[in-house]
């Protein structure tokens, strides 16, 4: 997939979810000459670090491409998960999570559970909106709100049929939106955690979907397919007894001695 049809999918998916931000490009870097010319560096070319669901809210809202490494980062979750830095023992204890635990032994296992990069496998990150991106993107992210997201995924299942499986958690989105996603190249659904939501602008309606790079052209293939069958959107509201069913689905309820009381669709 070139950049090109990157951009081109990257509107279309934008406009056809009818989303309120951008979605984002990302791509993991293993070397500082890997910073694409039009990236800003948080330290270095704002003066300050940033928690890493800062810098996507910056990004997605304002248009802005931002590379991080670990002298950028102020949160350490993201720093130890993309593998930046190799985690201390004391981070392993999860002290730092009994304020939202009720023992050490919760709050070990919420830091543990974090999906994390093997140490110095990347050194940084670079993410920015995926219409004008000018590096090859790992994963895209997107922020959509539930009736959005319902649609995002009946275009994954009109592609190959299978469901999105993802780990749910309270902490940690920005980790939860980018490791398992590259690491099993499969798509994802995450719950913005509090620090996104408190600190970096995440509505309150929204919920992230990530998915590789690699299906982004199918989704809009499965969007125009759905559009053509009257499964696109806007999702309509109605609330009607004995709706029009789809065709063949009377048919193949009365197989099963299910009675449709005359309907013959």
């Amino acid at each position: 997939m070139n950049l090109k049809s990157i951009h081109k999918n990257a509107k279309e998916i934008r406009n056809t979810l009818a989303l309120s931000t951008y979605p984002l490009a990302v791509k993991m870097l293993n070397s500082k000459e890997d910073i694409p010319k039009e990236a800003k560096r948080p330290l270095k070319d704002m003066g300050y670090h940033l928690d890493l669901c800062q810098g996507f809210a910056i990004s997605r809202w304002e248009k802005k491409t931002i590379a991080m490494f670990k002298e950028d980062m102020w949160c350490m979750a993201p720093t130890i998960s993309l593998g930046f830095v190799k985690s201390s023992l004391e981070y392993l204890e999860g002290n730092h999570h009994l304020s939202s635990a009720m023992n050490k032994n919760a709050a070990r296992s919420v830091v543990r559970s974090f999906p994390c990069f093997k140490v110095g496998k990347y050194n940084g990150i670079v993410f920015g909106p995926l219409e004008k991106c000018s590096f090859e993107p790992d994963l895209f992210i997107v922020y959509v709100e539930p009736h959005q997201l319902t649609q995002i995924l009946v275009m994954k299942d009109c592609i190959d049929g299978e469901n999105v499986t993802s780990v749910l958690s309270g902490h940690g989105a920005c980790v939860f939106a980018v490791v398992p996603t590259l690491q099993n190249k499969k798509c994802n659904v995450i719950s913005p955690c509090k620090g996104a939501r408190e600190d970096a602008m995440t509505q309150n309606n929204e919920v992230i979907f990530s998915a590789p790079i690699e299906i982004l052209e199918d989704l809009i293939k499965a969007s125009h397919y759905l559009d053509k069958h009257g499964e696109g959107m806007p999702i309509s509201f109605k609330l009607q007894h004995e709706r029009k069913l789809k065709d063949g689905y009377a048919d193949i309820g009365r197989t099963m001695g299910i009675k449709y009381n005359g309907v013959t669709n």
